[in-house]
């Protein structure tokens, strides 16, 4: 029998109320939900050695007093010491519990299907709900799905990284699925989701299903696509916007690089590669190319043969020095899906697409939203370089 379990027992048994044994267990329960959030959003544990100079850490908590049908709480909410950290087990800015409509809502746009949402409810408030009508209570959460997708977005974008992730779905069988993401930054210098779909696999051609939506959807000019290697995404992105222009993922070169040479040669060979990249301008750049390119040819010229063929390796060189570091790799998009894939291990798989898409929908204008007044790195300082730029392309 557990610790709760016992309580309960010895409160019934001797006649008292049980209001303050479950009051005292959610109180606790919660609190140990909020912990367990900031553990997942930092990606390591309290006194963790993996934290040292992670960049971000644990930042003590702040105290809040809570209502539910039960009596007070009070809660610790953790801070992080970026001030990045946003709980989501109690709503903020409330004193009240939610009414139970909108905890279904909650849970129904976390990725939960109606029929797993009945059967909660039921088993924690004694108050059957049928699958039908908690499907008409979520109607607004499938709308606010469809109004991401449908969307006016803006007529210009600095940049857009285009990525897919992998997720378990569920159809006949479970089967990991493709999970396209466009993210764009804005002309303002902020990002923003523009849109994703699921594929069964990534593809150029869904690629370019997507840049023809965001197209109709009012973007009219990208000057920067920032992809991996897949192949013909250049030629797709360029099809749709041919002003723009498309560079390659940095990092993804790197890989794709350490495969093709012998272990004990890959710290001297990407070694050598670093002042390729980490060139100040595209003449620089040539002359450290030229020089990796006589250093190796003759030991792996199957690495020269990719880099010669890649049209895309100095394209962030055309732009102002404080955002190149933000525009020659995907990594951007590539902490979002980090972030989108924990959240998921969780879940495990997806019932149905339905049920995914609720949840990366919600997750995704969370994200939104977090980032809509915050000016990414360095790009605050290059407002009049930016706009100079798009009135150039036209």
């Amino acid at each position: 029998m557990n610790h709760f379990s016992t309580q309960l027992t010895k409160a019934l048994s001797q006649g008292y109320s049980i209001d303050e044994i479950i009051r005292q267990e959610i109180e606790s329960t919660i609190n140990q939900l909020l912990k367990t959030e900031l553990t997942v959003f930092l990606d390591y544990e309290r006194y963790d050695p993996i934290g040292y100079n992670s960049g971000n850490s644990r930042n003590g908590s702040y105290t809040r007093q809570f209502q539910t049908k039960y009596g007070e709480i009070t809660v610790e909410v953790p801070r992080d010491r970026n001030g990045e950290f946003t709980q989501q087990t109690i709503p903020a800015y409330k004193r009240r519990s939610d009414d139970l409509e909108t905890t279904i809502l909650q849970l129904y746009s976390k990725g939960i299907t109606t029929s797993e949402i009945a059967d909660l409810i039921e088993k924690m408030y004694g108050h059957a709900y049928t699958a039908q009508t908690i499907s008409n209570i979520t109607q607004v959460v499938e709308e606010h799905v469809e109004a991401f997708h449908q969307r006016t977005l803006n007529k210009r974008y600095i940049a857009i990284y285009c990525d897919a992730t992998y997720l378990n779905v569920r159809r006949d069988s479970v089967s990991k699925e493709a999970l396209h993401i466009l993210l764009g930054i804005t002309q303002e210098g902020t990002k923003e989701v523009l849109d994703y779909r699921l594929f069964p696999q990534e593809s150029c051609a869904n690629y370019r299903e997507m840049f023809q939506d965001i197209k109709a959807r009012g973007v009219n000019e990208i000057l920067l696509f920032v992809s991996d290697g897949l192949t013909g995404i250049r030629d797709v992105c360029l099809e749709i916007y041919p002003h723009a222009l498309h560079q390659s993922c940095w990092v993804h070169i790197q890989r794709h690089i350490a495969r093709l040479v012998r272990a004990k040669d890959r710290k001297e060979i990407l070694e050598l590669l670093k002042p390729v990249y980490q060139a100040d301008s595209q003449l620089d750049a040539q002359a450290a190319l030229k020089h990796f390119s006589d250093e190796t040819i003759n030991r792996y010229p199957k690495v020269i043969k990719l880099l010669d063929q890649n049209q895309s390796l100095f394209s962030f060189l055309t732009f102002p020095k404080s955002i190149r570091r933000s525009l020659y790799t995907t990594n951007i998009l590539e902490g979002m899906n980090k972030q989108i894939k924990r959240y998921t291990k969780r879940k495990e798989q997806f019932p149905n697409e339905a049920s995914l898409d609720r949840f990366v929908c919600n997750q995704l204008m969370e994200y939104n939203q977090r980032f809509s007044t915050r000016v990414h790195l360095g790009f605050n300082l290059v407002h009049s370089e930016i706009t100079e730029m798009f009135d150039n392309q036209n």
